[in-house]
């Protein structure tokens, strides 16, 4: 679609159902930075790349250690690897181009959630286990770190002593989320208290503290792809979105600095002071009169847009927002509960799973703004009277006169150097980022020939009963050739003819018609004798013969 004939008066947010993707049951699905590809994980274990441009699956990534369900999907930044997490409790690097295994990496928990280190270092990951702590893992060397998800008294950044344990030993814990801000150097985690803990994960350190009112269980958090805002989903049925102070980079040095420049005695206070200056509450989202719960939320590629997934059994809503607090859209679709979705990094284009596992596409309702080509072109709504101006057809018309600008013809023009979009002009990546997989040709299946003989012969027996019309009578507006075989084969090899037997009065009235030709009439539908023999005109100038089509009832 032509983006200057797109009316801007209508909102940039999905409108309509434009196509569904179906293989196996998806689960989970993640775009790639450029939003070409599509990674979607499947309830067998594997995982299907579709090329979006085209909607044909590129690669199938399939371990044969792994058959459990795919929980999550998480694209490098180079698009050159994928992090795949199942319910086997297993963590699997994948390589894109090649379709092999990088490394693979076994955890004590089930993983629901897995994100890659948004710098260069392919081998962190944050993992979200099902009952444990948000933890750093190393996949080179499986290696796992805990990350803490509370602040005790003492200020140790420990999660309090419970009875209850794991077989292992580990606390129980609700589960929790986790992100990594822009650049990776921070971790925010949501915990169940209803507070989301800003940590160093090197030094497994809570730098801040940021209470959310209600004190509910906070479910998903997710950064905007600019790194300006985050977004929480809590308990409480709200959605809430905080704006970021910190500066996307070295933000732990200005959470030193902070800490240095604050009073406050206790420690616990002291973190909520320095949070206090790190996020600040920009807007709250909520359904105010059914009080729905959401499944999962995400920002739009340029982060003007929210959007939740309905948790309702049975019913497939997506709710869009503007970040100024206003319902856009309610999107209905099957009656087939939502599972997860994602924003097209670029387009105005949601991607929705269903509990079915099928993928479904949203997409605009394009309005066409023609007017746009031109600021003095109009629009009609009928025809109307034109009149013509005086010196329209002039050589050279006044209205047209403009002076010669001043442009030098002999400088040399650019056409190797690409510009840099703007949604990635912030980019610190090379030329090497992965945006499509190459096509492999799939052979066509070959026919079987048994069936197709085996069905000639059946309509080589049907034809010797005597059918009373030919299928194809007079197609070229000339009488039949009956000389070929009774069954005749297309030219696909798939549709046969039949052709029934001529009778001796037809191939001697044919022989006589040879001998003296007969005059094209138009046809009129009348019946006409020709030397006692009653011939019948069709309207497409074919001639049949009445005694023929008597001598086969006979």
């Amino acid at each position: 679609m032509n983006a200057p004939i797109i009316d801007p008066l209508q909102g940039d947010f999905p409108e309509v159902i434009e196509e569904y993707l179906e293989h196996g049951v998806m689960k989970c699905i993640a775009f790639n930075r450029r939003g070409t590809l599509l990674a979607a994980g499947c309830a067998d274990g594997s995982c299907i790349i579709w090329d979006f441009e085209t909607r044909g699956i590129a690669k199938e990534l399939h371990d044969k250690d792994c058959v459990a369900a795919i929980t999550s999907v998480c694209w490098s930044k180079d698009g050159h690897c994928i992090l795949v997490s199942a319910a086997d409790k297993s963590l699997t690097l994948w390589d894109v181009v090649s379709g092999e295994k990088i490394t693979r990496t076994t955890l004590q928990q089930t993983p629901l959630q897995a994100r890659l280190h948004p710098g260069s270092a392919k081998s962190l990951c944050l993992a979200c286990p099902l009952s444990s702590a948000p933890m750093i893992v190393d996949l080179n060397t499986g290696s796992t770190t805990v990350l803490p998800v509370s602040v005790s008294d003492t200020g140790a950044g420990l999660p309090p002593p419970s009875r209850n344990k794991f077989s292992d030993g580990s606390p129980p814990f609700t589960p929790t989320a986790a992100c990594f801000n822009k650049y990776g150097d921070l971790v925010y985690v949501g915990n169940s208290k209803g507070e989301i803990l800003i940590v160093d994960h090197k030094n497994k350190q809570v730098r801040a503290v940021v209470p959310i009112s209600g004190g509910s269980v906070i479910k998903n958090i997710v950064f905007s792809r600019n790194g300006q805002y985050l977004l929480t989903n809590s308990n409480d049925r709200t959605i809430r979105i905080y704006e970021n102070l910190l500066p996307l980079k070295d933000g732990l040095k200005v959470l030193d600095e902070l800490s240095t420049s604050c009073d406050e005695v206790d420690e616990a206070e002291k973190l909520k002071a320095v949070g206090s200056k790190c996020l600040a509450l920009f807007r709250d989202f909520q359904d105010s009169i059914t009080k729905i719960h959401w499944k999962v939320p995400c920002f739009s590629g340029d982060g003007e847009w929210v959007v939740g997934g309905s948790a309702s059994k049975g019913e497939h809503k997506i709710y869009i927002w503007d970040r100024a607090g206003h319902l856009v859209k309610i999107l209905e679709g099957p009656k087939e509960a939502l599972i997860d979705l994602a924003w097209h990094p670029v387009h105005p284009i949601v991607v929705s799973v269903s509990l079915t596992g099928l993928v479904y596409i949203w997409a605009k309702d394009y309005t066409e703004n023609w007017s746009a080509f031109a600021p003095d072109f109009k629009e009609l709504e009928e025809n109307e009277e034109y009149i013509e101006r005086e010196d329209e057809f002039d050589l050279m018309p006044e209205t047209e006169k403009v002076k010669d600008t001043d442009v030098n013809e002999d400088d040399e023009v650019d056409i190797m150097t690409v510009e840099n979009e703007s949604v990635f002009s912030d980019s610190d990546m090379s030329q090497e980022e992965l945006c499509f997989l190459p096509a492999v040709p799939c052979p066509d299946v070959p026919e079987q020939q048994d069936k197709c003989v085996g069905s000639t012969s059946k309509l080589t027996d049907s034809n010797h009963s005597g059918s009373p019309l030919s299928e194809e009578a007079g197609q070229n507006g000339q009488a039949m050739n009956h000389a070929s075989s009774p069954v005749e084969e297309d030219t696909g090899g798939t549709r046969l003819k039949r052709k029934r037997k001529p009778s001796e009065k037809g191939m001697e009235l044919q022989a006589e018609k040879v001998r003296k030709p007969l005059k094209t009439m138009k046809s009129s539908g009348k019946i006409s004798k020709i030397k006692n023999k009653t011939v019948v005109e069709q309207d497409t100038d074919s001639y049949v013969f009445a005694d023929d089509v008597t001598d086969e009832y006979h």
